[in-house]
């Protein structure tokens, strides 16, 4: 038995933080190339960034910002964006009628929909090249994970 502290086998691995981005941004990548293709390419990676977090039945830009980890006033602009190109609308809060939400227009919702497909498709294939156990076993440890990563649980 040693006394030394165990070191990573490979000195050169890349972190776990690195590779889940590398995943993520490959699936990113797919659903923008798709959504461009379906006719909405004139929606940007920062735009989609900040629609990616809009909850289903709409979010305030200052929940927005927060989870896109932006300035307000970054997470507002982004949103006149959207607004003006047909994506969302802002409606009133019925929690809180001096507060607004962001919604999806039908326009909006078909890019989620096209969105959607891109990420069962591709998480189809992460599962084929995973097969079903590690891909059930890496969803388990990643969601585990969310316990200690995740501000917004």
């Amino acid at each position: 038995m040693s006394d030394r502290t165990e070191e990573p086998e490979d000195q050169g691995a890349l972190n776990l933080g690195l590779l889940c981005y590398i995943a993520y941004r490959a699936l990113e990548t797919r659903v923008f190339q798709a959504v461009a293709d379906a006719g909405f390419g004139d929606m940007t990676v920062a735009q989609g960034r900040i629609a990616a977090r809009i909850a289903p039945n709409g979010s305030r830009v200052t929940d927005l910002a927060g989870q896109a980890q932006v300035t307000k006033q970054t997470a507002g602009f982004l949103v006149d964006q959207l607004e003006k190109a047909g994506y969302v609308r802002r409606v009133p809060d019925p929690a809180d009628g001096r507060a607004r939400l962001v919604q999806f227009t039908e326009r909006g919702a078909a890019v989620v929909r096209v969105a959607r497909e891109v990420e069962v498709s591709v998480e189809a294939e992460w599962t084929k090249h995973l097969g079903k156990r590690g891909s059930d076993q890496l969803r388990h440890q990643l969601t585990r994970l969310r316990e200690i990563t995740d501000p917004y649980l």
